[in-house]
């Protein structure tokens, strides 16, 4: 009798989770698009919530990307080498994922320490906080749906253990 807990069945399922981490990380951008959209129209969370919220995000796309690039890709690259130039451009993307979220963040951390002042932020502010976070979400969305579009085949061939915070399972329960 075979369970879903036996190794193979994990190690078989490897595309299948990167797709449903890519799911999760969806859900968390679209969040983090509201609670922005919500405190710049005057709304919502206080800056110190915000920054905390991206922090979270950031950091989370950060270490999923980082197991691809130091832990996946490699063992993709030895097992496929055709995949070789589509992992390359997968990397390249990566660094200006790291770079936008540099960028948004430090956008964030520039926001005054207290809204119950009844300042409203300044407008020029807005339009770069959100003019950096839609660039994000544009670029992650490209992003998730070629990756998946290339690897999730290869990756769900893989007999190979990967790097856990590839799933992130410590925050997406899955």
């Amino acid at each position: 009798m075979t369970t879903a807990s036996e190794p193979g069945d994990r190690l078989a399922a490897f595309g299948n989770q990167l797709v449903d981490v890519h799911i999760w990380l969806r859900e968390e951008l679209g969040r983090l698009r509201e609670d922005v959209d919500s405190f710049l129209s005057g709304d919502g969370d206080r800056p110190k919530d915000l920054r905390a919220h991206c922090l979270a995000f950031c950091t989370a796309l950060t270490r999923h990307h980082t197991a691809e690039d130091q832990g996946v890709f490699p063992v993709l690259a030895a097992a496929h080498p055709a995949l070789r130039p589509v992992l390359d451009e997968l990397a390249r993307d990566h660094e200006q994922v790291e770079e936008i979220l540099l960028r948004l963040q430090g956008l964030l951390d520039e926001l005054p320490a207290d809204t119950e002042t009844g300042t409203a932020p300044d407008p020029a502010e807005v339009r770069r906080v959100k003019g950096e976070l839609e660039g994000l979400i544009a670029l992650v969305e490209s992003h998730f749906t070629y990756e998946e579009k290339k690897l999730v085949s290869a990756l769900n061939e893989l007999d190979t253990p990967l790097p856990d915070d590839f799933t992130l399972s410590d925050l997406t329960g899955r």
